[in-house]
Order: C-alpha cells, then sequence, then structure tokens
C-alpha cells in the first residue's frame, strides 16, 4: 500500500510502499496525533522504518493496496 506523507517546511513529501494494512497506518497516524506518541512510526516492504515528528506532519494520503503486476502485458 502506498502511503504519502506530507511534513511541515519540507518541499517535498515522503512517498513509501508499505506492507501495513489501511487500518494499522491509520491507527499508528491517530496514536501520534492524539500525543500518545512523539513519532509516527512506518514501516516499509523491506523493513525499513520511517521515523516522523507527530508535530511536524501536514498530512497523510493513504493509498489503496495493489495488486502485483507481473508479466510482460502488464503495463
Amino acid at each position: 500500500m502506498e502511503v504519502k506523507i506530507g511534513v511541515q517546511h519540507a518541499p517535498r513529501e515522503i512517498v513509501l510502499e508499505s506492507g501495513q494494512s489501511a487500518e494499522e497506518v491509520e491507527r499508528a497516524v491517530s496514536e501520534a496525533l492524539a500525543g500518545k506518541s512523539p513519532l509516527l512510526t512506518l514501516v516499509d516492504e523491506h523493513g525499513r522504518k520511517v521515523l516522523v515528528p507527530a508535530d511536524r506532519l501536514a498530512y497523510i494520503e493513504i493509498g489503496e493496496p495493489a495488486p502485483r503486476k507481473v508479466g510482460f502485458g502488464a503495463l
């Protein structure tokens, strides 16, 4: 699932492919914005962690899970 994170005072957004479900990402964002955690922590498909200070979040865009495309006919 593609997740886009807008950070205040940063010219570019952070884009990552996460293996987490939309509900897990939404729960992590909600906890960070509620002050339960000072950092938004997400894990990408390769196991790398992305940490963003909760007070610097501008927006989060959670994409639809996309099926993997396989073969020569997949464009």
